[in-house]
């Protein structure tokens, strides 16, 4: 072979077209499919989070709501002939709304009948939220329980009650508004 056909033969033929590489759509599709499942796993993920502050924050609420009603009507079952002003003012203090104004009409008949009375031990049974209202209250329904002695310090008398108490938050204190005994 001639050394000028050898030259021709590696010449490159600037009009002649190659053929591209087929194209590789499997590393594109794979990255696309692995975003939008990262994307839902952080939806997902986000909206369980949410979900569970707003559980927790309900369940801190209404633990809230029936600590403080289980120790009022624990404090207002539980009479001291003795001290009966120092109770109408504690039971007056944590009083809002009907309950504040029924209690304040009656203060004084409660008292006698406090100062009258032997000394009497009160003690929650049980209590739960029924219902929360859409001013931010809660209907407790609790059981109650008061031990006495007679005069005579022989015998036990206890006897049993319901109530269904509804609570608010004024501020950062939760205050009793209505108080009703359920026979």
């Amino acid at each position: 072979m001639s050394p000028r056909r050898k030259v021709d033969d590696t010449a490159t033929d600037y009009f002649g077209s190659t053929p591209r590489r087929p194209r590789r759509w499997g590393l594109p599709v794979v990255a696309t499919v692995v975003a939008l499942v990262v994307a839902a796993a952080i939806t997902a993920s986000t909206l369980m989070l949410i979900r569970h502050e707003h559980d927790r924050t309900e369940a801190v609420r209404e633990a809230s709501a029936l600590g403080y009603t289980r120790e009022f009507m624990t404090e207002y079952m539980t009479l001291d002939p003795f001290n009966a002003n120092a109770y109408a003012d504690r039971i007056a203090a944590q009083a809002t709304g009907e309950f504040a104004k029924s209690f304040k009409e009656k203060q004084n008949e409660i008292l006698v009948q406090v100062a009258r009375g032997e000394p009497t031990t009160g003690t929650v049974l049980a209590a739960g939220v029924q219902r929360w209202n859409d001013d931010g209250s809660a209907d407790v329904l609790i059981a109650t329980k008061a031990t006495s002695k007679t005069p005579d310090g022989k015998t036990t008398v206890e006897s049993g009650s319901r109530w269904i108490a509804t609570t608010i938050k004024e501020g950062q204190q939760w205050k009793i508004s209505n108080l009703i005994q359920v026979i």
